[in-house]
């Protein structure tokens, strides 16, 4: 493996043992699978064009982390994909059998709460909280200080609370736990 000129065998090399982990990233934040999966996508194919600005290979995962929060935030400045993102209901997860129904509410009830943050706060909360990221590797993936990064977290959090509450859920541990399975 060159240095000056990554290959594709080098980026899916170093992309491997994180894959699902960013790709499930991409679908949370942009709220869908259909629209994370192209996020992720245009990630990779960004990450492929600019893996040899990488200097140090052992950041590879935040730095992949961070071309996802960038491709995904250009996406929605975007006009044109505004107008043609669905304002459906994103897809859902939850079809196991006898609980399909309770997790589908559980799983819309998670998609909906993570939709009234912002998406700064959104990608914060996803990376501690789901992907368990330190604060230190978000300041450094969004880009950001401890304190916004800290602030982001503490009014997301603020957010879901509220948002449970209105449903009459106060609980932040079932926010945490509906999250994880939506």
């Amino acid at each position: 493996m060159s240095d000056a000129t990554p290959t594709w065998d080098e980026l899916f090399e170093l992309l491997a043992p994180i894959h699902d982990d960013v790709k499930l990233f991409a679908r949370r934040i942009a709220r869908s699978n259909a629209e994370g999966d192209d996020v992720f996508q245009d990630a990779v194919l960004r990450a492929a064009r600019k893996l040899g600005s990488l200097r140090d290979r052992t950041r590879f995962k935040p730095w992949m982390y961070s071309v996802v929060v960038s491709v995904h935030r250009t996406r929605r400045r975007s006009a044109f994909w505004k107008r043609w993102i669905s304002s459906d209901p994103p897809d859902l997860v939850g079809d196991d059998g006898a609980r399909w129904a309770d997790e589908r509410a559980s799983a819309s009830r998670a998609s909906a709460a993570l939709a009234t943050l912002d998406p700064a706060q959104r990608e914060a909360i996803v990376l501690f909280e789901l992907h368990g990221y330190s604060i230190e590797e978000i300041a450094e993936i969004q880009r950001a200080s401890l304190s916004a990064v800290k602030s982001r977290l503490v009014r997301g959090r603020d957010r879901l609370r509220a948002f449970y509450a209105r449903l009459g859920q106060p609980s932040l541990s079932l926010t945490t736990e509906e999250v994880c399975r939506g």
